[in-house]
């Protein structure tokens, strides 16, 4: 396939496809693969023999985290060596949405059954059903980050150009949103339709996904192999040599990786602080759905959806050197104005920075990101990826904001999983505005050696 800064519809096509469904499949384990465990296993909480329930949660989120990461080394890397995309994602897709499938299965009564448990020990089949949720959940990881962050992140990068990435940025910005709609949505009729018809049209839609692509996918790699040893390449992106000789890369790197430990201090917290601190229904959004909101709610989404897009199409026009400050800017005026807004109304303004700035400089910095990785170690460099767009921020984004709620000595509430914590609080957007002034460092050293790439 040869680059063109005009991709053509049916790149566009897969590329939405792909994107979408793949976000779908992500939102369906982030959201509620905890609350199945919960729910199914442990009975709401009424079960507390066996592994315990926040022991399993807690298990699983760390062990479907380190799966995504050493799962998008090995897989992209190999991708790299075979010269292929195409394969990995629809193969990966199909495989997915079999895993996704799976979880319909997966009840206590079918676990005793299978491995022989005697169904009268409970704190038994309870065990031996979380780990098989949290087996199957780190093989679903390992699958969609085959498929997803490891070959169809790689397929991106391979077909665009420092003429078009922005554009295509901010399309793939718009469609976790989306897909969380959706999900949330279908997930409202999980007490009608129950979890195992829930998974199983989900994960058929995954599936399907994956048969689309073996005839609308075009490779973007030329299939002919690599002559580098693959188990020394893993580590390719650790070389000191390799940091400098991509420094640019690297830079773009650290500025993605404050950035997101920037919104990974306030974005895991912000449902529970509009509803114990700003005293917003989230769980009842109904009773806000009134005449002019239902009008009004539409056309503002149309809105934001043609901003984000056009300015995609601004910033691969006009280029970052000057965009990327003004959308740091709006991120940090955000952040700064929700630590001082204590009500619904202020709240909501400062919410139109932030949220535009996330947005946007979430779009450059990715761009950034693709247009200085090598073009011979895309899939490779995924891996690298990973680390600092995911592990880092998701380790470190929560611990900030956790420890900025506690020493402003906010109220205590407890949670659906029974524990009590600290309430967020304002100061956990003070934090988040720290934080997001130290990317300022690699931004300006990446703005005296140049943001942009050369284009093909």
């Amino acid at each position: 396939m040869t680059k063109d800064s005009a991709l053509g519809k049916r790149a566009w096509f897969n590329l939405c496809l792909f994107g979408f469904i793949g976000q779908i499949a992500w939102n369906l384990e982030n959201m509620y693969f905890n609350t199945f465990l919960y729910n199914t296993v442990y009975d709401g909480g009424s079960v507390t023999v066996g592994l315990s329930s926040m022991k399993a949660i807690k298990l699983m989120v760390a062990l479907s985290a380190a799966t995504a990461v050493v799962t998008t080394f090995i897989m992209g890397n190999l991708s790299d060596k075979i010269n292929r995309r195409k394969i990995f994602i629809s193969c990966g897709y199909l495989l997915w949405g079999v895993t996704v499938l799976t979880f319909g299965f997966i009840t206590k009564d079918n676990v005793a059954t299978v491995f022989g448990i005697d169904k009268g020990n409970l704190a038994a089949v309870v065990t031996a059903t979380s780990v098989v949720v949290i087996v199957m959940d780190c093989v679903m990881t390992f699958m969609g980050s085959t498929a997803n962050d490891s070959a169809f992140n790689a397929w991106i990068t391979d077909i665009t150009t420092p003429k078009n990435r922005a554009t295509v940025e901010s399309v793939l910005a718009i469609l976790p949103i989306a897909a969380m709609v959706v999900v949330i949505v279908f997930a409202g009729f999980i007490e009608q339709l129950g979890y195992k018809t829930f998974f199983l049209i989900l994960g058929a839609v995954v599936v399907l996904a994956g048969l689309v692509g073996f005839f609308t996918l075009t490779d973007s790699k030329n299939g002919v192999r690599g002559n580098e040893n693959y188990f020394k390449e893993l580590f390719y992106g650790f070389r000191p040599s390799v940091v400098k000789e991509n420094v640019r890369l690297y830079l773009a790197l650290a500025a993605v990786c404050l950035y997101s430990v920037a919104v990974q201090v306030w974005m895991p917290y912000l449902l529970i602080y509009l509803e114990h601190y700003m005293n917003f229904n989230v769980e009842n959004l109904t009773q806000y759905l009134t005449g002019p909101v239902l009008i009004i709610a539409p056309i503002v989404l149309i809105v934001v959806v043609a901003a984000v897009i056009l300015g995609g199409r601004l910033i691969d026009k006009v280029g970052k050197n000057v965009l990327i400050f003004v959308a740091f800017a709006l991120f940090a005026v955000g952040c700064f104005g929700a630590y001082f807004a204590h009500s619904l109304a202020p709240f909501a303004l400062a919410a139109i920075p932030l949220m535009a700035g996330y947005g946007f400089l979430g779009i450059m910095l990715n761009a950034t990101v693709r247009d200085h990785t090598p073009e011979d170690k895309v899939g490779l460099f995924q891996g690298i990826r990973m680390i600092f767009f995911v592990l880092i921020p998701m380790v470190v984004g929560p611990h900030i904001g956790d420890l900025a709620c506690s020493l402003s000595k906010s109220g205590q509430y407890v949670d659906e999983m029974g524990n009590t914590t600290y309430e967020p609080a304002p100061a956990m957007f003070l934090a988040a505005g720290i934080v997001i002034l130290f990317t300022l460092i690699p931004l300006i050293a990446l703005k005296k050696k140049g943001f942009e790439a050369k284009t093909k």
